[in-house]
């Protein structure tokens, strides 16, 4: 499968990126990039010489992925949300070299106008809700929404509510209707069983 770049698009020589990529209008992507397969980048997206960035991974419209930002595979990146890379900038103040990392594990979806604030992990298939403001790491499978940022559930791999509490002092099992796959609720963790 053939990688796609509009001609509007800048990928700087350098950057990495895997098979059947399709890059759109007005991306620019910075020559260290490291980018897999079957990614896809929409209007207006910017990637930073420090990122890395899975396979299947989508970036909607006009993102931003600074330097310092990980997304690993199966990313779901909505249209104008926001990373950072530095927690108290200033313009007067250079402090490149106090960018702090942020990890997006694997499954993870960012909503439409999200921050997250960097220095974070947001654990494996959790869901920002669009507008949230991420500042603390975020679990598993954690719903998440408003600012900022707070729990109010847990999601499955396919992107399904799980009717269960944000915490439970007994373990609680749930089952996703569209899969069948089965979770288990352990005090303020899921895990997939």
């Amino acid at each position: 499968m053939a990688t796609t770049i509009h001609p509007s698009a800048i990928v700087d020589d350098g950057a990495q990126l895997g098979d059947g990529c399709r890059v759109w209008h007005f991306v620019h992507i910075s020559a260290g990039a490291r980018i897999g397969e079957r990614c896809s980048f929409g209007q207006n997206v910017y990637v930073g010489s420090d990122v890395s960035i899975g396979h299947n991974v989508k970036i909607q419209n006009n993102v931003s992925v600074y330097d310092a930002v990980t997304l690993e595979d199966d990313v779901f990146c909505g249209p104008s949300m926001v990373f950072t890379n530095v927690y108290n900038p200033r313009s007067a103040v250079t402090r490149k070299d106090e960018y702090r990392r942020t990890l997006v594990r694997q499954g993870a979806t960012l909503g439409a106008n999200c921050t997250v604030v960097c220095g974070t992990t947001i654990g494996r298939h959790a869901f920002i809700g669009a507008g949230a403001v991420v500042h603390r790491d975020v679990p598993d499978f954690a719903l998440m929404v408003g600012v900022p940022a707070r729990q109010i559930g847990w999601m499955s791999r396919h992107g399904d509510k799980l009717p269960l509490p944000v915490r439970s002092a007994e373990p609680l099992d749930a089952t996703c209707p569209h899969t069948g796959d089965r979770y288990r609720l352990t005090g303020e963790q899921l895990t997939l069983l």
